[in-house]
């Protein structure tokens, strides 16, 4: 069966190279005689395994040496409780940006730990969009600012972020690896590694060290991030077929020339498909274009059956995982770093030729 353009937003396309790897090296790691995912994670291979993939993600980042790389299970869901736990112990309060559904994900599990400070909302706002960085003022004493940098289901991000006196905690898990993003900024990141990284089952954490220490004993020794730093995220058996896959993601990410290569290819994906939105009156794009990412693009057709219609020849023509999230309807192109040029170029030769048909 031939490969179709996957624009699924995540579980999310992989490279090619990395898919035909992982095929070759199922059965014999290495000569090894077994699969990495039968290997102990205390074993040479897997070693070499996990000290690579945190050596590529500190290269492709240019992580400085007081942050640590974390793998760590539950997704960015778990994140959303482990932050507060972790960072705002003993009655702190902290500072939250609601941009869209995942930031209120986020919001929600943190108002179960610890006082949380609406700083900025814009998620309600229409067309979508993200607050103005320059405008937002961290409330003092807070024990940090908490930002979702990529709105999957909105289709928004931010272009630059806000400066506040707290740690600035990111939720990058839709846009992580995109582009080059400058660490030293943040506190915390964090991101699912099923975007842009890996499939899904392992997170990556990248921490400022100084901020593990701030749980309190209260926290459960497993929800200390200080328990996976100590532990160089062996505490337990890490997810290690996911982080062989972020090994050699990574990898692929180096040979393409880094993050400002994959950062010139991922905005030549978006442009061509928004400027067949701007282009055109039978398209609507639902995010403020100061705003509107690079890796979701999402728009509405004049109609809900016309809209159905365009997903599903969309399918029939190998353009497949088109359909707006379920909150929100519409349709939402998912163009990660491994969706190549010419997925691009044949959904916009693919969206002229519908809105001809039907506008």
């Amino acid at each position: 069966m031939a490969r179709v353009y996957n624009f699924n937003p995540g579980p999310a396309i992989l490279p090619v190279e990395v898919l035909r790897q992982v095929q070759e090296e199922l059965l014999d790691y290495q000569g090894s005689g077994m699969s990495i995912m039968e290997s102990s994670h205390r074993g040479p291979e897997y070693n070499a395994v996990h000290e690579e993939a945190v050596a590529n993600i500190r290269k492709l980042l240019n992580i400085p040496e007081e942050y640590a790389v974390l793998f760590m299970p539950g997704g960015a869901s778990a994140q959303f409780a482990l932050v507060p736990m972790n960072l705002a112990g003993g009655g702190a309060a902290a500072d939250y940006v609601n941009s869209g559904y995942w930031a209120e994900k986020a919001i929600r599990e943190a108002r179960l730990q610890c006082t949380v400070n609406i700083v900025a909302d814009t998620s309600h706002t229409s067309p979508a969009c993200v607050p103005d960085p320059e405008a937002i003022r961290g409330t003092p004493g807070a024990a940090y600012l908490h930002i979702v940098s990529n709105e999957t289901i909105a289709g928004t991000q931010w272009k630059a972020f806000p400066r506040v006196d707290a740690p600035l905690v990111a939720d990058m898990s839709s846009d992580i690896m995109s582009r080059p993003v400058d660490v030293s900024r943040f506190g915390i990141i964090y991101a699912g590694a099923q975007k842009n990284l890996g499939p899904a089952g392992v997170t990556v954490v990248i921490i400022r060290r100084d901020l593990a220490g701030r749980a309190g004993e209260e926290v459960p020794v497993f929800f200390r991030y200080r328990t996976h730093i100590e532990k160089n995220s062996l505490y337990n058996t890490p997810p290690c077929f996911n982080i062989y896959v972020v090994m050699l993601v990574t990898r692929w990410l180096l040979k393409q020339g880094g993050l400002q290569a994959i950062a010139q290819q991922n905005e030549r994906k978006a442009r061509l498909l928004y400027e067949v939105i701007d282009g055109s009156e039978f398209y609507r794009g639902t995010a403020e274009p100061s705003c509107r990412s690079w890796m979701n693009v999402t728009f509405r057709l004049p109609s809900e059956d016309l809209e159905k219609m365009f997903i599903r020849e969309a399918a029939e023509r190998g353009m497949k995982g088109l359909k707006g999230h379920r909150s929100v309807g519409g349709v939402r192109a998912s163009i990660y770093n491994a969706l190549p040029v010419e997925g691009a170029e044949t959904l916009a030769a693919f969206m002229r030729e519908f809105a001809a048909r039907h506008g």
